[in-house]
This record gives structure tokens, C-alpha cells and sequence, in this order.
């Protein structure tokens, strides 16, 4: 039987993460990918020129027609814009009782720009978090998340901590923004066991859409029935691997190579 996955976020015209992103990401773990989109932008390697929110409606009915007929196994959420769509999709997860769930918080970019209000961040919190059976935020959502400044592992590794104590089932505290030399360490906690999970640091600025290609691997490899631990293994090596082979295109920031196993 076919594994299937399901992502809702949004649409990155220039491919490199959002939806596209995860979709390719998903063909490469070899499962199905379904899709819900919550916003369109307008974006290349450059930068993001134009960002339009889909209608509540339009979001909901995307998702009912896939989950009343798609055996989902997994679900991730990326890009969710503003508070009521995040109000919203947490409602209907809750509804059709959508698990494994990996949030992938997409608060602030890698290099630190704001991308949601502090509203939509606290809808985020309280009523997405804990529904959350991985949560994956960067340094600079991690210190937001945990209200302290992260500069180092020790910190990467309390804010895991804080983070948990608000209710996600696991934490993975990546450390891509993080500098010298913790770049290729991330921290993982559930609860009980914390692991520092560290691969090779890939010296490249061609890292657009790492975030949301980690994120579903992981989703992937639970829709396949792996375990949480096996899957974020998985995921942070496929991750490396696509950044040692990132896409040198356009006049930017470039996209991680997620075709890398057909070179």
C-alpha cells in the first residue's frame, strides 16, 4: 500500500521551498503527496514580492476533499500566514483527528526576518503547538517560542526544554542559523530523551527552503510507519545531502537540491 502525506502550506512560485518543496521532497522518500495551500506568493531567489492569503473556504474545502477520500498518514504545516487561517487549520486537524502532525512553525526566516504578526504568532502557540507531534523551529523561532536568546548548544538545549513544557509532543531545535560552530547541530527532545543530533556543516548560500524540505522528510518517513527518532535521523541526512548539492540558480539565494539522488 502506498504511503501518503499531507502538506499544508503555501505555494513558493520559484520552487525552491513551500509546497513544491515538500511535494518533491515527498516523491524522493517514494509516498504520495497531497496538498493544501494556504497562501500564494510571489517570490524567486531574490526575495518575495507579493503574498495573497486563499480564502478560508478555499482552504477548508481543499482539505475535506483530501482527507474524505486519501488515507493520510502523516500531516505537515508550513506557511500558515495569519492567525485565522492557523485558527482554522488546527480546528479542522483537530476534527479529522490528523496524526502524526509535524509543525513546522515558519514564524521567522533563517535570517532572522519577521514573517507573521505577534498575533498570528500567538495562535501558533495555543492552539497549534499542542496538537504537534514534532515542532521544528530555527534559532530565531526558538527564541521567540522560549523567550530566551539562544547562542549556543547549552541553549539550544534549555529552549528545547521550554519549548516542550508548552505542550508538543517533541521538539527538534535546529541549528542552520546558528554560528560557528554549531551550525550542523541540531537538539531533539521528547519529554525524557534530549539528543544532540550533529552532521556535517555544508558551507554553501544556497539554502533556500531547508527548513521545509527537513520537515517533510520527517512527516515522509511516518507516513511510512518510522519512528520519530529514525525519522529526524532520516531527515537531517537528506537535508545535508541536498544542501551538498544545492542548485546555483537565479540571481539569489538558490534551493537546496532535493533531486540529488538521480545525479
Amino acid at each position: 500500500m502506498t504511503a501518503i502525506a499531507l502538506t499544508i502550506a503555501g505555494s513558493d512560485s520559484s520552487g525552491g521551498a513551500g509546497i513544491q518543496a515538500d511535494l518533491k521532497t515527498f516523491a524522493f522518500q517514494r509516498i504520495h503527496g497531497a496538498s493544501v495551500l494556504t497562501c500564494v506568493t510571489a517570490q524567486n531567489t531574490c526575495g518575495v514580492t507579493r503574498v495573497d492569503a486563499l480564502p478560508l473556504e478555499a482552504i477548508t474545502a481543499q482539505l475535506e476533499a483530501v482527507v474524505t477520500d486519501l488515507a493520510v498518514g502523516a500531516v505537515k504545516t508550513g506557511m500558515l500566514l495569519n492567525g485565522e487561517i492557523i485558527s482554522l487549520v488546527a480546528k479542522k486537524l483537530v476534527s479529522f483527528g490528523l496524526q502524526p502532525l509535524v509543525v513546522d512553525p515558519v514564524m521567522v526566516s533563517r535570517t532572522g526576518a519577521k514573517l507573521i504578526d505577534d498575533g498570528a504568532i500567538a495562535q501558533m502557540q495555543h492552539r497549534l503547538l499542542p496538537l504537534a507531534t514534532l515542532l521544528t523551529p530555527n534559532r530565531y523561532e526558538a527564541q521567540i517560542l522560549a523567550q530566551r536568546t539562544i547562542d549556543n548548544l547549552d541553549d539550544m538545549k534549555q529552549a528545547a526544554v521550554a519549548i516542550h513544557a508548552q505542550g508538543c509532543g517533541s521538539v527538534l531545535v535546529k541549528g542552520g542559523a546558528m554560528p560557528a560552530p554549531y551550525g550542523g547541530i541540531d537538539v531533539l527532545f521528547d519529554g525524557d530523551r534530549l539528543e544532540v543530533l550533529e552532521t556535517a556543516y555544508i558551507t554553501t548560500p544556497h539554502t533556500h527552503g531547508t527548513g521545509c524540505t527537513l520537515s517533510a522528510v520527517i512527516t515522509a518517513n511516518l507516513a511510512k510507519g518510522s519512528t520519530l527518532w529514525d525519522a529526524v535521523v532520516h531527515g537531517k541526512a537528506y537535508v545535508t545531502e541536498a544542501l551538498r548539492h544545492s542548485l546555483a540558480i537565479g540571481r539569489g539565494r538558490g534551493p537546496v537540491g532535493h533531486f540529488f539522488p538521480l545525479r
